[in-house]
């Protein structure tokens, strides 16, 4: 499938979000990273701010549940308008029913996994989810430096991607820029998440070309 971009807007001006999502019209996805300092050491913004940010844009968001408890709360994010939702495998207790209930909201259903857990048990699960989400750094903070480490396992979740039909993205979260994104589109990825190399950019605009160009090459 064609390379998209989901620009996170934890490396945004979160006093101006709505005017920091104007700023990226060729983005294929906003992504909004949910933290709540007890599945990750971070607290960033919940389901207020997502219920807003839908209204304040048509570029749909990309929801990254980082929390204890996304069970419980995933759906809401669904049902507040969200485009696509990620759960963590490691968090969740029931993921089939929540990763079904999701898709059921209309939302496309997404399961992250930590650098350190490894792909090859949730290969069951591949029927359920719509896009599989490999954290490239470990999660809770933004600008931190991708882990080549990961790579194999991006290599190896491609590989169980196509056994099952090719139809899941494939996408990657943390330390993604101009030099790194080709790495993991060489190994199958095939959405990325860029925070500081967007925002961080003095044109986030082109920022994002150049990402594009970088993972279509």
């Amino acid at each position: 499938m064609a390379v998209q971009i989901s620009p996170s807007i934890l490396a945004a001006d979160f006093a101006r979000l709505a005017d920091e999502a104007a700023a990226v019209p060729n983005a294929d996805w906003l992504h909004v990273d949910v933290m709540d300092y007890h599945f990750v050491p971070n607290l960033t913004l919940g389901l207020p701010v997502v219920e807003a940010l839908c209204k304040a844009t048509a570029t749909p968001l990309d929801c990254h549940l980082m929390i204890e408890d996304p069970d419980r709360w995933a759906p809401q994010y669904a049902e507040a308008g969200a485009g696509s939702v990620t759960i963590h495998a490691e968090a969740a207790k029931a993921p089939i029913r929540t990763l079904r209930e999701i898709r059921s909201l209309g939302a496309r259903a997404g399961l992250a996994l930590n650098p350190a857990t490894a792909v090859e048990p949730y290969e069951d699960l591949l029927g359920e989810i719509d896009m599989l989400l490999l954290m490239t750094v470990e999660p809770g903070f933004g600008g931190q430096k991708f882990l080549d480490v990961v790579l194999p396992k991006v290599r190896r979740a491609r590989a169980l991607i196509e056994r099952h039909g090719g139809r899941i993205w494939l996408q990657v979260d943390g330390g993604v820029d101009a030099e790194t994104i080709g790495r993991c589109a060489e190994a199958g990825a095939d959405v990325f998440v860029a925070g500081s190399a967007v925002y961080g950019a003095s044109d986030p605009v082109a920022a994002i070309d150049r990402l594009r160009a970088a993972a279509t090459r």
